[in-house]
């Protein structure tokens, strides 16, 4: 997964905004009964739980006014009771569909608490009321980043960015969507633009680098992982990923070296060490390797490589079951890469499975050329939460 230093969505905590919808009063009403007007004056005075117990109070009592449950839904929002307000505002919105405000305001209140599938609908009501609303196009956007369905993040956030071109946080988002979405054109033109206005962030230089390895420029891609390093020596992932794209151009001297230094800020990062593990392997240092490979595949189980050089060790050692275990687990997270087909082949020539082992050379046969594997699918092996 790509690194990214700051959170993808806090711009909109940062700035999001409840739309009030008007709050519609009810006829007049004893002074004793609890009043629409008093909830709106203890909710305008700051007085949130006051405001809430006014509202339910008078709901009690009229549980029709959806006004008033829209109303309940924005002090349940401020009070950051997400669920609740979500469900105030669905049912301000059964009793009255064409109450302003509360589709946006429901997609907020779903966004907000992370149910970004839930947000979408609304939002989409939102936007089609009113074509021109860019708090819900950047909701849109994000919700749809948040569950990874890039290209569409892209149709709204491209709006969002070029109706806000100083906002930085929302271009680099974009910039990630594009970047995730294999649309690395879109990726470097965003990236760059933040360069020019940041050119020492270790963050942007790492994700210009993802993008230009993504158009196959691996070479520029490690002149901005250099420029990274640079810029932030203690940066998270930084000589990972410098590592990664060197072990990927079989500079193997340069690779161990970043994968080292990363090892050193962060003892613990599984994906260095399988790479080193598997530079060891290429050293034929076995036994080196195998304690990197080990502890790679303890710290994290879903490391192709390292059941890969595993597999490749145990069959050297004869340790025909788990070189069997280790082969069928890299295969399980990619079965269309050549390689793991090759080894399997070799392990079943060992055991004296001609059949299994012709089955696994056939294989490998009918795979086309193994797909070069982009440096931002490795680093952190994910995009960032929300």
């Amino acid at each position: 997964m790509i690194h990214c230093t700051t959170s993808p969505l806090k711009w909109l905590w940062r700035t999001a905004v409840f739309l009030l919808a008007p709050a519609l009063l009810g006829p007049s009403v004893p002074a004793q009964e609890p009043t629409p007007e008093a909830a709106i004056a203890l909710q305008q005075q700051g007085h949130l739980p006051e405001a809430e117990s006014a509202w339910k109070a008078w709901l009690k009592l009229h549980p029709e006014d959806a006004a008033a449950l829209a109303s309940l839904g924005v002090v349940l929002s401020r009070e950051e009771k997400y669920g609740e307000a979500a469900a105030a505002y669905r049912q301000a919105f059964a009793l009255d569909p064409k109450l302003p405000g509360v589709q946006l305001n429901l997609g907020l209140a779903e966004f907000k608490r992370g149910d970004f599938k839930a947000a979408i609908e609304p939002l989409q009501a939102a936007l089609a009321a009113d074509p021109q609303n860019l708090q819900a196009t950047a909701l849109l956007g994000l919700s749809y980043y948040g569950i990874s369905d890039f290209p569409q993040a892209i149709q709204y956030l491209q709006r969002s960015a070029d109706a806000d071109l100083s906002n930085g946080e929302l271009h680099r988002v974009l910039a990630q969507s594009c970047l995730y979405a294999k649309n690395y054109d879109c990726a470097l033109k965003e990236f760059t633009a933040i360069l020019k206005q940041d050119p020492d962030s270790a963050a942007a230089h790492m994700l210009t680098g993802e993008a230009l390895d993504g158009l196959g420029k691996t070479p520029e891609a490690i002149a901005e992982f250099e420029a990274a390093a640079k810029a932030d020596p203690k940066a998270t992932d930084v000589h990972f990923g410098l590592g990664f794209l060197y072990w990927k151009m079989r500079q193997y001297e340069d690779a161990a070296r970043a994968l080292e230094a990363e090892l050193a800020l962060d003892p613990a990062n599984a994906q260095a060490l399988a790479y080193l593990g598997d530079i060891e392997l290429k050293r034929e240092n076995t036994e080196k390797s195998l304690q990197l490979l080990r502890e790679a595949v303890r710290l994290r189980q879903d490391i192709r490589i390292a059941y890969l050089d595993l597999g490749v060790i145990y069959t050297s050692h004869k340790q025909y079951p788990d070189a069997l275990d280790a082969l069928r687990r890299a295969e399980k997270f990619d079965a269309e890469q050549p390689d793991v087909h090759y080894r399997l082949g070799r392990l079943y020539q060992a055991m004296g499975n001609s059949a299994e082992s012709q089955k696994e050379f056939a294989r490998v046969k009918e795979l086309h050329q193994k797909t070069e594997e982009d440096v931002a699918r490795k680093m952190s092996g994910a995009k960032p939460a929300p």
